[in-house]
């Protein structure tokens, strides 16, 4: 039986850096409403897209300064540690950032520890999303991809990199692999990260599938944990892509997903599809939340941002929400929360369609 691995990415596009002024931010957020136009942002947080958007600079409006700067373990093909992007934004427990240790490489046969270089782009484009929802993010960047390795090597690296992460108590672990066969060992980490309260972001993945059915279940998406929330992903004019998977029971929620920028390796910005970058704007919206309610676990800002989603026709049926990410809600739902004094207690801290994939072939039926 073989192993196979496939790239989220389905369309690609490059545009150069470019450096400009910016005016001094008149609001009272913490962060500058400009950026919501920066070289790297999309039309996922465009103030002008008031159609399909996260509702975002609304919701910085209403932030306070965080509490807590939210750590969040990117678990992907590396980043490019040089990216102007990132210059304030990446993460070590134990060390200092520097130019030759800004993250940990587990995959097969790495070389040196300290630096999970990006030579794909899946990765700086993932976390670049993240970033540009809350500029205040810590990026923890867990390197589990070779492409010269086995998806069977791959998926090794993937759970050796989620047990460093719940083994540290991350905040958050933005989860964009995935495929069809479940692992046992995956589970019981995933599981400890529930235990402690650890939110799992995880894609729904781009297989045209109802992954209700068992034939058709896509992991860790189907494992069905009180930590896991399940992203699917639309275009602008809110529909849901053709290649996502959805599931009325499988999957929570739908975000933005097609041809979404963000930054890219060499200082550049890159457009990719796929469920990957719909995920990474829901981590980014757990990482604003969790900022500002730091005691809230993993299952309770779940709870947060689903129930906030803003309904739509289209995806009636097609997760347990039947609507889509919004910023703004998620944050005035987290204030209401706190009202009522819920205080969770956890532990400190193909063709053209891409998948990331590193698990068995589904057998033919």
């Amino acid at each position: 039986m073989s192993f196979l691995f496939k790239c989220f990415m389905i369309t690609w596009m490059f545009t150069s850096l470019s450096i400009q002024a910016k005016p001094t931010n008149t609001s009272d957020s913490p962060f500058d409403l400009l950026d919501l136009n920066s070289s790297y942002a999309s039309w996922g947080i465009s103030p002008t897209n008031k159609k399909s958007s996260i509702n975002l600079q609304e919701a910085w409006q209403i932030l306070n300064t965080p509490k807590k700067k939210i750590v969040v373990a990117v678990i992907d093909t590396g980043i490019d540690p040089n990216h102007p992007f990132f210059s304030k934004s990446l993460y070590l427990m134990d060390r200092k950032i520097t130019s030759s240790e800004y993250g940990i490489d587990f995959s097969k046969n790495s070389k040196n520890k300290y630096t999970p270089f990006d030579y794909h782009g899946h990765g700086t484009h993932v976390a670049g999303i993240i970033r540009s929802v809350d500029p205040s993010v810590q990026l923890l960047i867990l390197k589990y991809y070779n492409p010269e390795a086995t998806g069977k090597d791959n998926l090794n690296s993937t759970i050796d990199a989620l047990k460093y992460a719940v083994d540290n108590n991350v905040d958050i672990i933005n989860y964009s692999g995935g495929g069809p066969e479940p692992a046992l060992e995956e589970l019981r980490i995933l599981k400890e990260a529930e235990r402690k309260g650890i939110l799992i972001v995880a894609a729904a993945g781009n297989e045209e599938s109802n992954i209700d059915q068992k034939k058709s279940a896509y992991y860790p998406a189907s494992y069905g944990l009180s930590n896991i929330i399940t992203v699917s992903a639309y275009d602008m004019q809110l529909s849901m892509l053709a290649v996502s998977n959805y599931g009325k029971y499988s999957v929570d929620i739908f975000a933005p997903g097609h041809r979404i920028k963000s930054s890219y390796p060499n200082g550049r910005s890159g457009i990719l599809t796929g469920t990957s970058q719909a995920t990474a704007f829901v981590t980014g919206v757990a990482s604003l939340v969790k900022s500002q309610y730091p005691a809230f676990d993993g299952p309770t800002i779940k709870k947060i941002i689903t129930a906030s989603a803003t309904e739509e026709v289209n995806f009636f049926n097609k997760c347990k929400s039947n609507g889509r990410l919004n910023a703004h809600n998620a944050l005035k739902m987290a204030k209401s929360y706190e009202n009522l004094k819920i205080t969770p207690q956890r532990e400190l801290a193909n063709k053209k369609i891409g998948h990331i994939q590193y698990r068995l072939n589904r057998k033919a039926q």
